[in-house]
């Protein structure tokens, strides 16, 4: 079995969904682009097994574009600056934590976030109306060893140095220069989880800012997979995408969802993942059809 590291913690990664996600992707592209970077587990995914010749991880989040800055140019600066927290909070963890976030409210410094992603409930990142990081911490464990942290970053370093591009952008500034020998895989804030209510996300995305980038891919023949709404038991994450995008849309069965369990409910989480019309084309001319509404079942 392919083993693929994940140097960043993040609530929400598709590391479980990557080979589907990949499955959906044409090959024989030159680049393979991830707008919203956060743990870049698709583009890990596909560079383990040499998919495409050159990456692109973009974040709107300048300290988590920053993490993959370091974990390309620099990995271990980054490993010794997170050692040094991880072992600073031992004495009380707590108060170390506090105070590490408050500094990175202040400096936003690269590796204090990946400590608090470590660190934080659920690995999610939260903020306020100001901008602040202001999630909770796990006070049930102490985030990654830095011997782990370790192996994962300078694995990530070891697949994706060299033909890997990091950018702090706004997915649409990332986008701007996207051609049809490139491949796009997005991953945005749903619908309902990133306005002034729920601060999950540095930066929302408007259903109508992400609807009029689609649009444009479609028109520059830029192949791309979307993921973007959901459902949990009888709760839904946002409506579907307009039809006049001609997507496909493929339900992606999660699994159990743990939040669900931990309340008393047996819930699943399904994902949706929408296949861009030229991504369709390409896979049908590759002899693979992407049929609407087939589902995928993860085996985990």
């Amino acid at each position: 079995m392919l083993r693929v590291p994940h140097p960043i913690p993040y609530q929400g990664s598709k590391r479980r969904l990557a080979v589907q996600i990949l499955s959906l992707l044409p090959t024989g592209a030159h680049r393979l682009i991830e707008p919203f970077g956060g743990s870049a587990a698709v583009t890990l995914a596909a560079a383990a097994r040499r998919s495409y010749e050159r990456y692109l991880i973009a974040d709107a989040l300048a300290p988590l574009a920053g993490i993959w800055h370091l974990i390309m140019t620099d990995p271990g600066a980054l490993i010794a600056s997170y050692e040094r927290l991880w072992r600073d909070q031992l004495g009380n963890p707590r108060d170390a934590y506090d105070q590490v976030r408050t500094s990175f409210n202040e400096t936003h410094e690269p590796a204090a976030l990946l400590y608090l992603l470590a660190r934080c409930v659920k690995a999610s990142v939260r903020f306020n109306g100001e901008g602040k990081f202001n999630q909770s911490p796990d006070n049930r464990r102490l985030g990654m060893r830095p011997s782990i942290l370790r192996s994962h970053v300078m694995a990530a370093h070891a697949l994706l140095n060299g033909h890997t591009e990091v950018r702090a952008a706004d997915f649409r500034e990332t986008l701007a220069d996207a051609t049809s020998s490139d491949v796009v895989y997005m991953d945005p804030p749903y619908q309902g989880v990133s306005g002034a209510r729920d601060r999950r996300y540095a930066q929302a995305v408007s259903v109508h800012d992400l609807t009029s980038e689609l649009e444009r891919l479609n028109r520059k023949q830029v192949p791309f997979v979307l993921s973007y709404d959901g459902t949990c038991g009888d709760r839904s994450y946002g409506e579907q995408l307009p039809a006049d995008l001609g997507l496909r849309r493929v339900p992606a069965v999660w699994g159990r969802s743990a939040q669900s369990t931990l309340s008393g409910r047996a819930e699943t989480t399904v994902e949706s993942l929408y296949v861009s019309p030229r991504a369709q084309l390409d896979a049908s001319e590759s002899g693979t059809v992407v049929r609407p509404d087939r589902q995928i079942t993860l085996s985990v």
